[in-house]
């Protein structure tokens, strides 16, 4: 008898064993809160799902705070001509409408000779990034081979949204008088992306049930907080962030005010707006994130495994189980890069959009590139201190033989007309509507001189992360 009680302990003592293994990998490591560098500022998770009701009111009140208007610009779609980039894709020189009657400029790639409904990409850029920056045409080539429409534009200030043509320009950065100025901002690029979303599914040949929108760094945050207030947008690879965390967190402390800080301030009545943004889009799409071990542009560590694994928790306790869950990689070795080029990236998309020409074949068919190569070969921009094996330039990305038009290739507005209407596409115009919409006088400031960005190749950990 006690023989057979000893053996029950001992059972008992493993099945518990066991348990308690389980539950210390799982476990969720909080960083300290009080740490000033680096705070883990989030609530627990919530004891009960919200309601429809709620979270429609979230979304409104977001958009609100972003001063994104009720009613969406009218796209009024202008296209000034096209051309074969490669054998299967066609480049479309397009604008579109934003805010105050003001046009994005876009290169739209076409796959040609495809048949039935097709999905379509929005790529929104990270900070100094363009339509002409190297990931935007690779993406461009990459997935219109695929079969998609992608929709690449130049964010406000950069490229042909700047009044001197320049790349890297960074003018969304200068800090304009008023209290309001940078949620509105930060509401116009947000509203940027989700203009694009409008032109894509404005397309007769786009299923406007198949849209995804990746974004990069900056763009990670733009495009994760339009997928919020944008139930269009089903799917959502972001790289180099996805790290949306709470009051006073990387985000709010951003040194980015205009385009990053101030806009997710305004955010702060929400009560856990991380996870109240990523729970307004898993209702609606799901959400791939692949980030760096390295990369110092993100909070990490503590931006890491387990803050993403607490995301998920309170993003399904506000949601409900049902959702997917957010989809996390961290790649080790790796810094600051846009990823959703990857073999990873593209197959994830794949599985979503499910791409005409890629039914038939696998992406690990199509064999790889090396960017930093490719770049050299083709001419192809990759931003100043991004270059490096670490970062951007060691990206092995999906497909070979990929060409890289010029710059003069993707100038989408012919210069006569740009010049007549200037004032609808630059950052001063729109910061001379702003500054008359907050009261002041329309002194728009000389936009800050870009300063070449520190290389995110160091170990060092930044003081606090500046996305």
């Amino acid at each position: 008898m006690a023989r057979e009680r000893r053996a029950g302990y001992v059972l008992l003592f493993a099945i518990l064993l066991c348990f308690a293994q389980h539950g210390a990998a799982q476990r969720i490591v909080r960083p300290d809160p009080t740490d000033a560098a680096h705070p883990f500022d989030t609530p627990a998770a919530v004891s009960a799902p919200a309601t429809d009701a709620q979270f429609a009111r979230w979304r409104e009140q977001a958009k609100a705070a972003l001063f994104i208007p009720k009613i969406a610009p009218p796209v009024a779609a202008r296209e000034f001509g096209s051309f074969t980039v490669m054998p299967g894709v066609v480049a479309h020189r397009v604008t579109y409408g934003t805010q105050f009657g003001m046009r994005v400029t876009a290169i739209v790639y076409h796959p040609d000779h495809v048949s039935g409904k097709l999905p379509a990409v929005i790529v929104v850029a990270g900070h100094g990034g363009s339509k002409s920056t190297w990931y935007e045409v690779y993406a461009g080539l990459l997935y219109a081979s695929a079969g998609a429409v992608v929709v690449t534009f130049d964010p406000i200030g950069e490229e042909e949204r700047n009044s001197e043509h320049l790349i890297d320009a960074r003018a969304h950065d200068t800090v304009l008088p008023g209290l309001e100025s940078p949620a509105r901002m930060g509401g116009l690029m947000i509203g940027d992306v989700m203009g694009a979303v409008s032109y894509a599914a404005s397309l007769p040949e786009v299923d406007p049930k198949r849209i995804a929108v990746v974004g990069y760094s900056m763009g990670s945050f733009h495009a994760a907080l339009a997928a919020g207030l944008d139930p269009r947008i089903r799917a959502l690879v972001l790289s180099g962030g996805g790290d949306l965390d709470g009051n006073g967190g990387s985000w709010d402390s951003s040194s980015k005010i205009m385009c990053q800080g101030g806009p997710y301030q305004a955010l702060s009545f929400l009560p856990d707006k991380g996870a109240i943004l990523y729970a307004l889009h898993q209702r609606a799409g799901e959400t791939l994130i692949l980030n760096g071990a390295e990369d110092n542009l993100v909070a990490v560590p503590h931006h890491g495994e387990s803050f993403f694994a607490d995301l998920n928790t309170r993003v399904l306790a506000l949601a409900g189980p049902r959702v997917p869950k957010i989809e996390y990689r961290f790649y080790p070795g790796v810094g600051h890069r846009p990823s959703w080029v990857n073999r990873d990236a593209a197959t994830w998309l794949n599985a979503r959009l499910h791409f005409p020409r890629w039914q038939t074949i696998s992406p690990e068919s199509l064999g790889e590139t090396h960017i930093a190569e490719w770049a050299a070969a083709t001419g192809a921009h990759i931003n100043h201190g991004y270059e490096s094996e670490k970062t951007e330039g060691g990206i092995r990305a999906v497909g070979q033989g990929f060409p890289a038009p010029t710059r003069a290739q993707l100038q989408v507005v012919p210069d006569g007309e740009w010049k007549m209407h200037e004032d609808l596409y630059t950052w001063q115009g729109w910061a001379r509507r702003i500054l008359l919409a907050e009261g002041l006088p329309p002194d728009v400031p000389e936009p800050t001189p870009p300063r070449p960005p520190r290389p995110a190749t160091s170990n060092a950990t930044p003081k606090p992360p500046s996305h």
